[in-house]
């Protein structure tokens, strides 16, 4: 009765959770955004400095930075994210002093194999490789830190340790362009993510534990060995792209495939910096509404699909060509030849951003699992059958169609799993949404 007696406080109270949310949701953007820049701002630097091969080796080495970065958070960051969010300060310090030592320890291993490999192959492809490893482990710890943040809501944190390191990469960059090589670039983007990582300790005031990463990764198993797998499989489906395009054509055709991504860059902001957020958030959904999870999932996946239609319709209706050359340089011409392609395989996987986020809120890791495989399949074998006839447009609509069919496997996961968790809950869902 004293509710009703006071609308516009129970108005209030229903909305203070949806305020909440989206003051994380903004953080998550702002720092995404942030990062997202200064590795646009790094492409294209790259791209009018080395020109088209060149940028082919520099992204052979960055897609191999995202497998890596797939396992690093699938055994130290996922499961932080699903079961650490929203706790008691003392269990989340806990638990980011065990997962950022396994993030560090996962960078420092796939360094060494990676400089391994770069010294085996030699030439500019085995120097990048090498300059890769040197800076993988402070690339894993920075991204460790900012999940930690993310995870107990201070998005704010992350914000400001992603400014530091476009603060430090700055200068690195000046340096890098007078060294003019590919290993100079990779080492300016590396190190300054280092110095990042450092800035994390004076932050939270702590230091990771290296004890406990093998009993994080033990306890977490029945997550990090799914969520592992789904990560490479993502990581993996686009460096297995880029090296079967680098085979059966030319580095210039994997340089113009990175530049339509570059082009799409802003927009992939979006798309990465709602990623960091979207599992805390719908883990919170679950506990507190798990009957309005579907709605969260669907508004999330749905609004992102249509702001990358909007993105990619003005890039090739607005941008002006002369920006585009004075961007890309020699990459321009062919890279803008891929846009479209490359925007409708970004709307089709921005789709899946919701259902992915809810099943690994669930827990359901084996259906996201089985989605990724879905994925992978038609994501690689389209790329690589399309890169066959057609280069790098051919490999780019042969994207486009691996992309919807994952985004429509991971739905149908989700709807399986919802019906299993509780049937009368999705009932009473349904009729809400």
């Amino acid at each position: 009765m004293a509710v009703t007696g006071k609308p516009g406080r129970h108005r209030l109270v229903r909305g203070s959770p949806l305020r909440a949310m989206a003051g994380r949701l903004s953080w998550g953007l702002g720092d995404q955004a942030v990062s997202s820049l200064s590795n646009f701002f790094v492409g294209v630097v790259v791209a009018r400095s080395l020109g088209a091969a060149a940028f082919g080796v520099f992204t052979l080495a960055w897609v191999t930075y995202g497998v890596v970065l797939g396992l690093s958070r699938g055994l130290a960051t996922d499961p932080l994210a699903v079961r650490f969010s929203g706790v008691a300060t003392d269990l989340w310090r806990g638990a980011v002093a065990r997962s950022t030592a396994t993030a560090l320890l996962v960078g420092t291993g796939t360094g060494v194999v990676s400089a391994l490999a770069g010294i085996a192959i030699g030439g500019s492809v085995g120097g990048a490789f090498v300059a890769l490893g040197v800076i993988l482990p402070g690339l894993m710890l920075q991204d460790s830190w900012r999940f930690a943040f993310f995870a107990s809501g201070q998005g704010h944190k992350a914000f400001v340790n992603d400014l530091v390191w476009t603060a430090a990469l700055v200068p690195a960059l000046v340096l890098a362009v007078l060294h003019g090589s590919v290993v100079g670039f990779l080492l300016a983007w590396g190190l300054s993510a280092a110095v990042a990582g450092l800035y994390g300790y004076w932050q939270t005031r702590m230091t990771p534990t290296w004890t406990g990463a093998r009993a994080w990764v033990r306890e977490h198993r029945d997550l990090g060995s799914r969520f592992l797998a789904e990560n490479v499989l993502v990581a993996g489906s686009g460096q297995l792209r880029m090296y079967g395009l680098g085979a059966i054509g030319l580095l210039a055709d994997v340089g113009a495939v990175r530049g339509s991504q570059l082009l799409l860059g802003p927009f992939m902001a979006v798309l990465i910096g709602l990623s960091l957020v979207t599992v805390s958030e719908a883990a919170r959904v679950v506990r507190e509404r798990p009957h309005r999870l579907r709605l969260f999932a669907l508004l999330l996946g749905g609004g992102q699909a249509a702001a990358a239609m909007a993105w990619g319709v003005a890039l090739m209706v607005l941008l002006p060509e002369s920006v585009g050359r004075y961007l890309l340089g020699d990459v321009w011409e062919s890279a803008a030849a891929l846009i479209l392609p490359a925007t409708l395989a970004i709307a089709a996987a921005s789709f899946t951003t919701g259902s992915s986020s809810a099943l690994r809120a669930l827990g359901a890791a084996g259906r996201g699992l089985r989605a990724e495989v879905v994925t992978f399949a038609g994501y690689v074998g389209g790329g690589l059958i399309g890169a066959a006839l057609g280069g790098a447009l051919g490999s780019s609509w042969g994207a486009v169609v691996g992309s919807v069919l994952g985004a429509a496997a991971r739905w149908l996961e989700l709807e399986a799993c919802l019906r299993e968790r509780d049937p009368a809950v999705t009932s009473e869902e349904m009729r809400t949404t």
